[in-house]
């Protein structure tokens, strides 16, 4: 098995600095993560773009689906901002990548993987694991937990990602 990696910008890649004490979106860091975490299942990592997902345009999505659509791999995993992932998941689906038998696993960070106390470690884990045990769909992987991509709403208020009916 071969995993796809899709890289989209978000608070997962997000530097500070402290010069001007802003953000920016930089270098993909999920390849990183897997490396550091000795992670043995092939994978390819492609930067799509480097945003926030507040950033993203229909535009944004339509290249992203087409890169989850042309991948030659079944199994996808795309780093995204949190904010508007429940967006993109709902493109992928309209798109029908599970009518072509993909997997595709959405995950991001709350907090940027550079920093010491951040999620982005363990979401990036979670979603190597849960594209490798989920048949075709569209999910996200947030919070210790896999959600179907279409049924997940991002809760602001308790900065979690919460199952919908």
């Amino acid at each position: 098995m071969s995993v796809r990696i899709l890289t989209t910008g978000g608070t997962i890649d997000k530097v500070y600095f402290d010069a001007t004490s802003e953000f920016e979106v930089g270098e993909p860091t999920a390849g990183l993560i897997l490396k550091e975490s000795r992670v043995t299942v092939d994978y390819d990592v492609t930067p799509l773009m480097r945003k926030d997902s507040l950033e993203l345009t229909d535009d944004d999505r339509a290249v992203i689906v087409e890169a989850a659509l042309a991948a030659s791999e079944t199994h996808i995993i795309i780093t995204h901002g949190t904010d508007t992932m429940t967006n993109t998941a709902e493109a992928l689906l309209n798109a029908g990548v599970v009518q072509q038998g993909k997997t595709v696993v959405i995950t991001g960070a709350l907090n940027p993987a550079r920093f010491r106390s951040t999620d982005a470690i363990f979401n990036v884990g979670m979603a190597m694991a849960a594209v490798q045990c989920r048949g075709p769909g569209v999910f996200i992987s947030m919070n210790g937990q896999v959600f179907p991509g279409d049924k997940v709403v991002k809760n602001r208020d308790r900065m979690a990602f919460e199952l919908i009916d």
